[in-house]
């Protein structure tokens, strides 16, 4: 019995995975918008982690058709602000909302 349980866990979780690893996120109309948006969010992330003047593990970044949102915390409205503009000069980029909030 146990081991029945376990292949059917098993199974349903393959499934799950590969069922979800081809869709395409809501608001995106094609697979192609989701791997440009997987990218702008990896240059993003690489850029903040470059950046000395910006604590990149504090900050989460997401991408939606070309618009970035920054979320997260920052030590200073210097930080929120250079985020935003790493954000906005990266390739690709249309659009920045940036809901980091300064918590010194």
């Amino acid at each position: 019995m146990y081991v029945r349980t376990t292949v059917a866990s098993a199974m349903t979780a393959l499934l799950l995975l590969t069922a979800s690893g081809c869709s395409v996120m809501r608001g995106q109309e094609n697979t192609a918008n989701y791997v440009d948006d997987a990218g702008i969010t990896a240059a993003v992330k690489a850029k903040l982690v470059e950046n000395k003047d910006v604590d990149a593990g504090a900050i989460k970044v997401e991408t939606l058709n070309n618009t970035v949102m920054l979320s997260g915390f920052a030590k200073s409205s210097l930080e929120k602000s250079t985020a935003e503009s790493i954000a906005m000069q990266t390739k690709g980029v249309k659009g920045v909302r940036n809901q980091i909030v300064v918590r010194p």
